[in-house]
């Protein structure tokens, strides 16, 4: 056995904090297994995260599916809706997210007008497979868009789509509003949904939705359901990351549960930085490296020595 083999770790290595154990390598969640989950009951957990970091919780806690969300366009760049996002946004954080979820199925949401037509849809949904290595994508969209998910799914690319509340068509809607609570659109939801079923997408998402609709749909397909603010009855749930851990701030849908709140932890602990460096108590001699005393008086003879020239 070598020396670096016999030497004891040092007592001052960085302890790993509680619950925040290494993340153990595990099997990534297969499109059959996602499919299976509507007849074994197994209820999948989704989580929308738009960064390395995010992709990394998301693992170690055990989330079947991370969704690349063009919500990150509000999350993480600030917008007012989803529509800033873009191809080459998505791509990039969704490269970021396949770093840090290496063992957990990606899900990428094609940006808005990425899918307006079959051509692009196909050029677009390639990318994201080929260059941010997702294992599925999700336009949005339902009976209107069937063509479009069927040439998806007709070229071998896994596809999924979300109905109900459809951030990308909110100015058709005017605005974040409730779907399907008159039987007239509770039944435009199901027709949609029953579209994405025909099309042979593997999953599809309601947001939005009344729970008793949601659930009521969801019962008439063969293809699992997630609901984002759609009830318990769906096969699976969705929430995104910066929204349960209390992230993202600027508003808080009804539908979203938090259970910690990350922000209000940060600002204190920010603000306990900013009062230390203005006191003068960080850093301290803890958190500052060292030089042997004769090397130092050595340095400040060489400095005394320049001085003079």
């Amino acid at each position: 056995m070598n020396d670096a083999a016999k030497k004891p770790a040092s007592a001052d290595a960085p302890k790993r904090p509680a619950g925040a154990e290494a993340p153990k390598k595990r099997e990534k969640r297969t499109i059959t297994e996602i499919r299976d989950s509507k007849h074994t009951g197994e209820k999948m957990v989704y989580m929308s995260v738009p960064d390395y970091t995010s992709a990394r919780w998301a693992e170690m806690a055990g989330v079947d599916v991370a969704v690349v969300g063009d919500s990150l366009a509000m999350v993480a760049h600030g917008h007012p809706s989803t529509i800033p996002a873009t191809m080459d946004m998505m791509v990039m954080h969704a490269l970021a997210v396949r770093r840090g979820a290496p063992g957990t199925f990606v899900l990428g949401c094609m940006p808005y007008q990425s899918y307006n037509t079959v051509d692009r849809a196909l050029q677009n949904a390639t990318r994201f497979m080929q260059e941010s290595l997702c294992d599925a994508v999700k336009p949005q969209g339902g009976k209107s868009q069937a063509h479009i998910l069927k040439a998806l799914v007709d070229a071998g690319i896994p596809t999924a789509s979300h109905i109900g509340l459809t951030p990308h068509t909110i100015a058709m809607f005017g605005g974040f509003k409730i779907q399907g609570r008159t039987a007239e659109a509770a039944m435009k939801i199901l027709e949609d949904a029953l579209a994405i079923e025909d099309a042979g997408c593997f999953m599809l998402e309601f947001e939005a939705v009344p729970a008793r609709i949601a659930e009521v749909i969801s019962k008439q397909l063969t293809i699992p359901t997630i609901g984002i603010g759609a009830g318990v009855g769906t096969d699976g749930q969705i929430l995104l990351c910066y929204d349960l851990l209390g992230v993202f701030t600027d508003f808080k849908p009804k539908f979203t549960k938090r259970y910690t709140n990350l922000t209000e932890v940060a600002v204190g602990g920010i603000r306990q930085y900013v009062a230390e460096v203005k006191a003068g108590k960080f850093p301290d001699d803890d958190h500052s490296y060292t030089v042997k005393d004769e090397e130092y008086e050595k340095f400040l003879e060489l400095v005394e020595k320049r001085r003079q020239v």
